[in-house]
Parts: structure tokens; C-alpha cells; sequence
């Protein structure tokens, strides 16, 4: 599998408001987000449990799924597993002045870690990369679903998808061996009615976030059972993270408000407050 990611960035923002086209989010499975976030990153158990020990539980949120089907929680009808409302833990969005594909810069949604000068991904080549990005689009190629890299060659041209050869450890985790791996069930829904709402909204709380991501941490392989002990910790220290992360989400939401789309904001509002660099086009990524 070969890509051409230089000036894309089509897997790490909303390009939707670009595309001429009805494009539809990379789902999975038959439900419904509730929110409307595109292309969130589902992470797995132990890369949660890394963002939160590296003091960056700030930058996941949870995923919910609407279903007719499912539990009332607060009003609002969702997936559940056995009774319990499932979700995704994923990487926060914030819209960002970004230029894909040739475009001028425009404030479009984007994943927290994209570099806006770039497009590059801050954390590629760290522990905390997530797998789901380092295989993409692999899992697609498996199932013979399109590929964002195809969505951009339909919208804007060029050749993204270079070899449709997936790698071997392209292996999609559906099913019962997702439960506890990258599908959690948070155990108590009357706790999380609020919550949901907010989730929905886009207004969900730092508690809001930190109680998914501890029901998920504390989750085990293959079970629904929630470790109390490691719920309470890592609950306490995502309800207390403070990275760079969480001023930079408050300032890009203000700056998309009243500032003009320039991506060297990027340098003032995540760079100087500890965001890690990205080596640009000439470097290897």
C-alpha cells in the first residue's frame, strides 16, 4: 500500500465544505454517530491508556451512535451492548485555517494533532500514533470499501491511492473481539444522560469526556467488566489534564470566529505552547 499524503490531509479534516459532492463520513458499521464529526479515529484500549498516562487525555472524546433500537439515555436513543450504551474513544476536532488540495486556507474542522502549516501529523512516528492511522487506508482496501484518498482524486484530482495492495496487518476488528479493544459499554447509563446530550451538541465538559475514557481504560478484552479501581484513577487524571491541547482547542475556537484563515496561527496557538513540530515535505512522513 502506497499514498501521496503532501497537501491532503482528506483523513484528518472535515473537507466536506470543499467538495462538490455528496460525501459521506468513513463509518462503521450500520449506525448513526450522534455527533457529526468526520473521519473520528477510534482508538484502542492501550493507546487510550497511553494518552492518558502522557498527561493528553485532553485531546480524546467519545463516540455514541444513535439507534432506534437501542437505550433511552437522556432523551436520546442510543447503541447499546447488552444494555449499556457503546461507544468509540477518539481525537478531539477543532475547526483549524487549513489549505488541502490546492485550496486557499479556509477554518475547516480538523484532528487536533494536524499541523496547519503542513498538514502533517504532530505525533507520526511516536508511541502515541494511533494504529487505525498507521494502517489507513489498509482496512478499506480489505473490505473493499472506498477510500478517502479515492473520495480526493474524485473531488480534486491527482493520485493519492498509489498501490491498492493492503498490508498484512490490515485487519478489521469487528464483532465480539472489538468489545473491550476499540468498542467499550459504559456500565451505569443513568450517570451519562447529560453527558450525551452534550456529546450530541458539541458541548460536552471535561467530566463528560473523562468518564467515557476512564470506563474505557479500565475496560477488559472481550468482557464488559469496567476494573473499578483503574476507572477511579485514570477518571481523576483526564478530569485534570492540562496539555497544550486544551488552550489551543479554546483559541482556535475563538480565532475561527474573528481571524482571517491563516495556517501560521499554527505557530502562535499550538507550537509555542509545547505542540510538537512537524518536519514538512522535505523530511520523511
Amino acid at each position: 500500500m502506497e499514498v501521496d499524503c503532501k497537501g491532503c490531509a482528506g483523513c484528518c479534516l472535515d473537507w466536506r465544505p470543499l467538495a462538490a459532492g455528496d460525501i459521506d463520513h468513513e463509518r462503521r458499521g450500520p449506525y448513526e454517530p450522534l455527533d457529526d464529526e468526520y473521519n473520528l479515529v477510534p482508538l484502542h484500549r492501550e493507546a487510550i491508556r497511553g494518552f492518558v498516562e502522557e498527561g493528553l487525555a485532553d485531546a480524546l472524546v467519545p463516540r455514541l451512535f444513535a439507534s432506534e433500537d437501542g437505550i433511552d439515555v437522556g432523551g436520546v436513543s442510543v447503541a447499546a451492548i447488552d444494555g449499556r450504551p457503546a461507544f468509540f474513544v477518539g481525537l478531539r476536532s477543532v475547526p483549524k485555517p487549513v489549505a488541502p488540495f490546492g485550496h486557499e486556507p479556509s477554518w475547516l474542522s480538523s484532528c487536533i494533532f494536524l499541523d496547519p502549516t503542513t498538514l502533517q501529523c504532530r505525533i507520526h512516528n511516536t508511541d502515541r500514533y494511533p494504529e487505525t492511522c498507521e494502517i489507513y487506508p489498509g482496512e478499506n482496501l480489505v473490505l473493499d470499501v472506498e477510500t478517502e484518498c479515492e473520495r480526493v482524486e474524485a473531488e480534486h484530482g491527482g493520485d493519492r491511492l498509489l498501490d491498492d495492495e493492503p498490508p498484512e496487518d490490515a485487519t478489521p476488528n469487528f464483532g465480539p473481539a472489538a468489545i473491550g479493544e476499540t468498542v467499550f459499554a459504559h456500565p451505569d447509563p443513568d450517570r451519562i444522560g447529560d453527558a450525551i446530550t452534550g456529546l450530541r451538541d458539541g458541548e460536552s465538559t471535561r467530566d463528560d469526556r473523562a468518564e467515557f475514557i476512564a470506563v474505557a481504560a479500565a475496560s477488559s478484552p472481550g468482557t464488559l467488566e469496567v476494573e473499578p479501581r483503574r476507572y477511579e484513577q485514570v477518571r481523576e487524571r483526564a478530569a485534570t489534564a492540562e496539555s497544550w491541547i486544551s488552550e489551543a482547542i479554546a483559541e482556535w475556537r475563538r480565532r475561527a470566529e474573528t481571524s482571517a484563515a491563516d495556517p501560521t496561527l499554527a505557530r502562535t496557538i499550538e507550537t509555542r505552547r509545547g505542540a510538537t513540530p512537524t518536519p514538512g515535505w522535505d523530511g520523511s512522513q
